[in-house]
């Protein structure tokens, strides 16, 4: 199908036009003190337990069959990619710019999870439901895709502890940007300067015998002048004894380990900063190995070091089946089983080969439910839209504090995720396409891939960060959220208009 640039402009444009309006509406509301923050915790509640997972289950059971379950497997591994491209480009961002030590794990996870919900539910949701595409039925297939995704995120973000991480940042005492921008200088000056001699070492070889002595004269010299010289042995100051210490308010033992707790909802309860002091220095004890009390015997002590480990190990399950059964987790396992079986499946909608008795009014027996859930799940994306406008509406930076600013980790990381990773992405997409790994005949699995490319860092962030900050603010992750969301209107609209130009 040929499509002219103007109406791959259009076409690409006119979802973010829905977008906006439904944000700007959150936006609005929460600005006018009309939608405050209890009431804006009451609706993130209500998206993520009601009606996400009525939505995913009404697309996911009609959409999957055992023909096109065998997507599941490239949505999966395209989405642990991007997770994994994005966490290493973030790391690199913080190796060559400063950030702040509040927010030094906080930037990993911005740069690993993305928006997987409400911004590419309502964008492919409206491209895919005309044309070029299908209509109603790439349309289900495409939110069934969009399931896969979501899958991989509910699952590494909570059970497998990535909302964890942000809890490393508030652990231990705090740095002063200063001492944090030294530090960044200097690696930085070591980074390049191993750089420019690995390229010098390639030539080395190629150069005269003269020339390369005089080379290895210039390093030695700015070695020499780079290292301090050595205190005489008179001068040396005597080294003190060796000890360990079990305080936890040491740097050593508060920075060990991120807050604990028995899951996400835990922390929503009781965030109590005493406590974590305390389980810290357990922690840190333990990992330290402290020394055996002269009454335990050997066998007692392996025991006990056997007891506190099987103690650990269920602690961690139990979190782990917890979050695992959230609500939208959840929903998103049952339906795939319910898709995947045709007893089960022909139960709530028509399935050919499979006859089950229907209803009086000529439906399946359980149609009903997939009615409530689609009536239900309809609210899901202009809510969680109207949750966004809200979320960027509540970050702010002070006047007085643009200055001190980390500038270039800020756009370094705006940069990575909303330019390079759409290039990227649609690099990994067309070569798992050519490797067979994603049919070539599945545009709307190919779209979905290459467009949660360009997402912006999830909102979800901001709330878990003012759960274990204490204060209840995110004042560092603002200032990378909002130049992210600025990028992803025209990052956005150029991926979607590329996408369609390549695959029709």
């Amino acid at each position: 199908m040929s499509v002219s640039t103007g109406q791959l402009i259009w076409i690409s444009c006119r979802p973010l036009f829905r977008l906006i309006i439904c944000a700007g509406c959150g936006f609005a509301i929460t600005k006018a003190d009309i939608f405050p923050a209890v009431a804006a915790r009451g609706t993130g509640q209500i998206l993520l337990n009601i009606t996400l997972p009525s939505l995913m289950f009404s697309k996911i059971v009609p959409a999957f069959t055992s023909q096109n379950i065998s997507a599941l497997g490239p949505l999966v591994l395209v989405a642990l990619l991007y997770e994994g491209m994005g966490i290493l480009m973030a790391w690199l961002v913080s190796q060559v710019f400063w950030v702040p030590w509040r927010f030094r794990w906080g930037i990993l996870v911005a740069g690993g999870w993305s928006n997987y919900g409400d911004i590419p539910t309502a964008v492919v949701m409206s491209i895919t439901g005309a044309a070029p595409f299908n209509g109603t039925a790439d349309q289900t297939l495409s939110v069934a895709y969009i399931a896969g995704f979501l899958l991989v995120y509910m699952i590494t973000f909570f059970p497998m502890g990535g909302s964890r991480l942000v809890g490393f940042d508030y652990v231990g005492p705090d740095v002063e940007p200063e001492e944090v921008q030294e530090k960044t200088r200097h690696r930085r000056k070591l980074i390049f300067l191993e750089w420019s001699r690995n390229i010098a070492g390639l030539f080395r070889n190629r150069q005269s015998p003269r020339s390369a002595s005089i080379l290895d004269e210039k390093h030695t010299r700015v070695d020499d002048e780079s290292v301090a010289p050595e205190p005489e042995k008179s001068q040396r100051p005597r080294l003190a004894s060796k000890h360990v210490s079990f305080d936890h308010d040491s740097p050593d033992a508060s920075t060990s380990r991120p807050p604990s707790g028995d899951g996400w909802h835990s922390h929503l309860t009781s965030p109590a900063p005493t406590v974590v002091d305390t389980v810290d220095a357990l922690h840190t004890i333990d990992e330290r190995r402290a020394p055996i009390l002269p009454t335990m015997g050997p066998q007692a002590a392996v025991r006990s070091a056997w007891a506190g480990r099987r103690k650990k190990l269920y602690a961690n399950a139990r979190t782990f089946l917890r979050n695992l059964f959230l609500p939208s987790s959840f929903s998103i396992l049952l339906s795939f089983v319910i898709a995947l079986v045709p007893q089960l499946k022909a139960l709530f909608v028509e399935v050919d080969g499979t006859h089950i008795h229907p209803a009086p009014d000529g439906d399946p027996p359980l149609a009903f439910i997939i009615d409530a859930a689609s009536f239900i799940g309809a609210a899901s994306v202009p809510m969680g839209l109207v949750c966004l406008g809200s979320a960027l509406a509540r970050l702010s930076i002070p006047r007085g504090a643009w200055g001190a600013l980390p500038s270039g980790a800020i756009l370094g990381l705006a940069i990575g995720k909303m330019l390079i990773s759409p290039v990227l992405g649609v690099l990994i997409c067309k070569g798992l396409v050519n490797a067979n790994v994603i049919s070539r005949e599945d545009k709307v699995l190919q779209f979905v891939c290459m467009f949660f490319s360009c997402l912006p860092t999830a909102t979800t962030q901001v709330f878990v960060t003012q759960v274990y900050s204490g204060t209840g603010t995110a004042e560092h992750l603002s200032a990378f959220l909002i130049p992210q969301y600025i990028l992803m209107l025209p990052s956005m609209t150029a991926l979607t208009a590329y996408a369609l130009k390549t695959l029709f």
